[in-house]
């Protein structure tokens, strides 16, 4: 698929449908080329936002341990292929793709198959997804406002049997605190990799922070700045190419956490010509901290152009930041 071959109409239906947050528990791909257009538009965004996820993985020196990937509610396989290629198709004993459209199936494992030819790369079998087989990491990407109850019952299901999960949803408002709330559930059988820096129970959950929810940013090439494909885009499907918001909860059951006291930045910092506040959030709960440009020029300007994981050590006053290093892997 070129740039030049995009069917537009299809693209604008497709995003139709996702503003919509609507259920679904029938297929609405129609073709191939339909996830061909969407892989290389929408889905490469969303590419773009598990490239943050797994940055800030290696950040907090997180692994997966190998065995069956299972990228469930696939789409083009975009999050999968991320997955995998980020930590080498060695490290796995096979890929399993599954969508309710058999057409995306087939599709994600094609292109699963071309990027990893040394890979064994599957359609996952009805036998399977119902079955009892241990999944070594459960990869699911951009599917909670279309999941039915009785499809969120199977998902519970597949993460019962997983060693690691890894979802990744858009950073709105109610998808993220549905997804906090999904994160409570497991947190007894699960170690909290990501995005958390403890334990705990959620605290945007807690009464009196309704109005927040745990989403960040990604950050695009910059490149696609000066592509007039992706101008022409971002300006048809009414998208601002620079904002990449999303939620994500990376679970595993064997991992022990590196470093103690860390906090991770909810959303971005607000900046203002003496300051910047920011909402962060530890085992502590969450707080709203500032930091003065004055006591710490440096951290203030890196705080608004750094491209890493808003993770920190914080080094405080009360409220007040007066510096914050990253984790060390």
């Amino acid at each position: 698929m070129t740039w030049a071959e995009l069917d537009w109409n299809a693209l604008e239906r497709h995003r139709a449908r996702f503003l919509s947050g609507a259920s679904c528990d029938t297929p609405y791909w129609a073709s191939t080329e339909d996830l061909a257009g969407y892989d290389l538009t929408f889905g490469e965004r969303i590419g773009w936002k598990w490239d943050a996820v797994l940055d800030e993985l290696e950040m907090r020196g997180w692994i997966p341990r190998g065995g069956t990937v299972l990228d469930w509610g696939c789409g083009s396989g975009i999050a999968g292929r991320r997955v995998v290629g980020r930590f080498g198709a060695e490290r796995f004993g096979s890929l399993l793709v599954w969508d309710h459209s058999s057409i995306a199936t087939h599709f994600a494992r094609d292109l699963g198959r071309q990027a990893f030819p040394g890979l064994p790369v599957s359609a996952a079998t009805p036998g399977f997804l119902e079955g009892s087989d241990p999944i070594g990491l459960l990869v699911i990407s951009h599917v909670l406002n279309e999941l039915t109850p009785s499809a969120l019952d199977s998902v519970r299901s597949l993460v019962d049997r997983s060693d690691a999960v890894l979802w990744a949803e858009p950073g709105t408002h109610e998808t993220s605190r549905a997804l906090g709330s999904l994160r409570d559930e497991w947190i007894k059988e699960f170690h909290v990799v990501a995005p958390c820096t403890h334990a705990k129970g959620c605290p945007i959950r807690l009464p009196g922070n309704e109005r927040h929810w745990c989403h960040h940013f990604a950050h695009p090439p910059s490149f696609i700045f000066a592509d007039s494909n992706w101008v022409k885009f971002g300006q048809r499907a009414g998208i601002d190419l620079r904002s990449l918001p999303y939620s994500f909860v990376a679970l595993d059951r064997h991992w022990e956490a590196k470093g103690a006291g860390l906090a991770r930045v909810i959303g971005r910092p607000e900046f203002f010509k003496p300051y910047a506040r920011l909402l962060s959030c530890d085992e502590g709960g969450l707080a709203e901290l500032t930091v003065m440009k004055r006591n710490n020029g440096a951290f203030y300007k890196e705080l608004g152009r750094s491209k890493r994981p808003l993770v920190f050590q914080w080094t405080r006053e009360g409220r007040t930041v007066l510096g914050g290093t990253h984790p060390q892997a």
